[in-house]
């Protein structure tokens, strides 16, 4: 049997990033003064918004590649690139909110981390194929 504690966990870690995510577009929401369902009118409020939202989109590609990757690869490898990712994303969500333009470094070590997950998984099914 295969121990996949590690990889639950950073799955739970990514369900707090996302929740903790939402309490701070509620809080921009507050501060700015966008009523729902609004989704402009205020160029801070809209960061905050987006740094949700691209994670959001960004967690479609990573939780399905994790668990591939974990499943068929290595659950210790998929933990590892999974604490990377939430890594990222925090620091993506940091500098987003900060400055649009200071987002790039985090979006694209976040991608890179989907991309080994969803290659490494993709070839660790192709293996039991053969």
């Amino acid at each position: 049997m295969y121990d996949f504690r590690w990889p639950a966990l950073v799955t739970l870690g990514m369900v707090a990033l996302l929740f903790l995510m939402a309490i701070n577009v509620g809080r921009a929401r507050m501060k700015y003064g966008v009523a729902a369902p609004a989704t402009s009118g205020n160029a801070d409020f809209e960061r905050v918004f987006r740094v949700q939202m691209n994670t959001l989109e960004n967690a479609m590609l990573f939780l399905p590649s994790l668990w591939v990757f974990a499943v068929y690869l290595s659950a210790t490898w998929a933990a590892a690139l999974g604490l990377l990712w939430l890594a990222s994303r925090l620091w993506y969500s940091v500098a987003y909110q900060q400055a649009a333009e200071r987002r790039g470094p985090a979006f694209g070590l976040s991608m890179l981390c989907v991309l080994v997950l969803a290659a490494g998984g993709a070839w660790g099914v192709v293996k039991t194929l053969a």
